[in-house]
Formats: structure tokens, sequence, C-alpha cells
């Protein structure tokens, strides 16, 4: 099937967003919802779907609310002093993904959340919050340090990031890395001689990890 682009729930907490779905049109085995950067959008992003290699999987690609002033969409304003949206567009995005099992069948215990840069920083904003399978963070950065909630896990992270990378630099993947496992959230690191790019090499150390946490998910459910 082709990818379709639609809007899921109220209109106040929607996204638009492009839904890839299982290769052979069945029900998805899990969802994993890839948040793109700053200037970025959707379709920059939907044609990777292939390249994660889980045919048995649904994609969610969303566009960030905001119209970037430099071209494409974003969560925030990275310019402003204020990170200006960041609080509205963090509700608008956690509503949303409490939204999805609604539309697609998976719970968020069978949910991947990943992001690339900005939205790689919005994965672990929003995402350590709720009862996701695992985040994925590519080139991307912790805003802050998440505070721990007695009687509650946090989802395990991925963190993937370039050394050569001129945009957010690896002492920012490196930072995170600690805060998180200061916290006790399972943390999985590595590093890669790229920039702020994402290589072929990247995207099989996350089906790994998609698929390992999903099925960690369901064994913990």
């Amino acid at each position: 099937m082709a990818p379709t682009k639609s809007t899921s729930g109220d209109k106040s907490l929607s996204l638009n967003f492009i839904s890839v779905p299982p290769a052979k049109g069945q029900s998805p085995v899990g969802l994993v919802v890839c948040l793109h950067g700053f200037t970025g959008n959707s379709q920059q992003l939907a044609p990777f779907a292939p390249m994660f290699a889980l045919p048995e999987y649904q994609f969610l690609f969303p566009d960030a609310p905001y119209s970037s002033p430099y071209g494409g969409r974003m969560w925030y304003n990275l310019r402003s002093r204020d990170d200006q949206g960041l609080t509205a567009s963090r509700q608008q995005l956690t509503d949303w993904l409490k939204s999805l099992e609604s539309s697609t069948g998976v719970p968020l215990s069978r949910t991947v959340l990943a992001g690339f840069s900005q939205g790689g920083a919005m994965t672990l904003e929003v995402g350590l919050t709720l009862p996701l399978a695992g985040l994925v963070c590519i080139s991307g950065y912790l805003h802050s340090k998440p505070t721990p909630i007695s009687g509650k896990s946090f989802p395990p992270v991925l963190i993937v990031h370039g050394r050569q990378d001129p945009m957010v630099p690896l002492s920012s993947a490196q930072s995170a890395r600690e805060a998180l496992k200061a916290v006790g959230v399972s943390v999985e690191y590595q590093e890669f001689d790229m920039g702020h790019i994402v290589i072929p090499a990247v995207f099989g150390v996350m089906r790994n990890f998609v698929m390992d946490t999903v099925q960690a998910s369901q064994v913990r459910h």
C-alpha cells in the first residue's frame, strides 16, 4: 500500500502525518513514529521507511505544528531565547501519541518514538513521560534531566550520534547519555563517523532496537 497523509483525533490535538502501513496490509506488529528536525517535514522522512526493513510495522511521520521562518516545519523556535512554542508543542505531541491506539490498534507499549535532531530532543522530552516500548534519539539532545517517579519506569533509549556533527556537538549526546543513566534509564549508545545526517548503518542499529524493545515490552505487559 502507498503512504497516506492524514490527521488524527480532535483538530486541536491533531498533527498532519504520513502513514506507511505494513507491507502486506496485515495488522501492524508495532508502530514506529518518526519526528523530523528543525526546518524538516514528514515528506523528507517518509521515503526512509523501507530502510528499517520492518515490513510488519506501521510507520507514522508527523509534521511539527509550526511553520519555520526558514522553511519547513519546527517543533519550536530554536532561534528564540525561550524556545518559543516548546510547551504547546510538547502537549500537542503527547496528546496525539496517546490518541494513536484508537486509530491504529497499536498500544503505546508496542510503539517506538524516534526523532532526528530537534525531533530527537522532542522524543526525549515527551517519550520519557509515556509508557512507550522505546525511544530513539538521532543527532539530538536533552532539554532537561527527567524527574524519576516512584514506581514508574522509563522506556529504554537508543542514542545515536555522529562524531563529526557540526550542528549538534557530540558532547550533547554524551551528556544526555550520562544524565539519563543517572536517573535509571536504560541507554544504548552508539557513535558513527558521520555528520548531521543518518547513514545506512544506523538503520540496522535502529531496526534491532525496535524489534528488541517491542518484544521486551510485550513480556513486561
